[in-house]
């Protein structure tokens, strides 16, 4: 490809995820996209023949971008409490970039659950325990964090940090009545989420011991 080309696939590219993130899928149409990108019809039809393939397009590389940016998640150079906090400043962050990011991914996911289902058929969650495990056993062992309740643990850390952007005009509505800003909220949470967390799964340990403990001696006492 040449670099003009290069340079209009770029601008196709950041006007269809606008207009996606704007209305939707269904809500779209390649001529709102031509227009928002400054060409004619027919020659976003020649880089892409249909709204299906540029929409799979455009849903993969935001996929992408976000894995790109919790690469050092996956690596063995930082602690796994270092993880947590790095997850949270990074995923709000570019939550904050793209604040109706989790509201059109929720749409959308929910409306076409077969688009997610065909992107997320390679992933292993198990995969990721394993790694891991790998690199903080001692960690995830002290965390009480098992195979079983990885799953529980993974959906309630995005959540933390996903919710409020997808609720984001309720709160602001909430929080004016108490003189709140939202965007001083978000900054704030970066560091509340990780510290919440990271206290969260101690206490679930501990919590996790003292009923064994209970348990144990209540059968002793039969």
């Amino acid at each position: 490809m040449t670099e003009q080309d290069n340079q209009t696939e770029d601008r196709i590219f950041e006007a269809a995820t606008e207009v996606f993130i704007e209305k939707g899928l269904d809500g779209s149409r390649m001529q709102d996209i031509a227009d928002r990108a400054g060409i004619n019809k027919s020659l976003l039809h020649y880089y892409y023949r249909s709204k299906d393939k540029l929409f799979n397009t455009v849903f993969e590389m935001i996929a992408m971008k976000m894995l790109k940016k919790f690469a050092p998640v996956f690596e063995g150079n930082l602690t796994f409490e270092e993880k947590i906090r790095f997850f949270f400043k990074e995923h709000i962050s570019f939550l904050q970039k793209n604040p109706r990011l989790p509201a059109f991914l929720l749409n959308e996911i929910n409306r076409h659950p077969e688009r997610i289902r065909k992107f997320l058929a390679n992933v292993n969650i198990e995969s990721f325990y394993d790694l891991l495990y790998s690199q903080h056993k001692d960690e995830l062992d002290r965390y009480g964090i098992t195979r079983d309740n990885f799953p529980q643990i993974m959906t309630t850390l995005a959540s933390l940090s996903v919710f409020p952007f997808a609720a984001k005009k309720l709160l602001e509505e909430l929080f004016g009545k108490v003189r709140l800003n939202f965007d001083d909220y978000i900054e704030e949470r970066k560091t509340f989420a990780a510290d919440f967390s990271i206290a969260a799964l101690k206490n679930m340990n501990r919590s996790t011991t003292d009923n064994t403990l209970k348990k144990q001696k209540h059968g002793k006492n039969m």
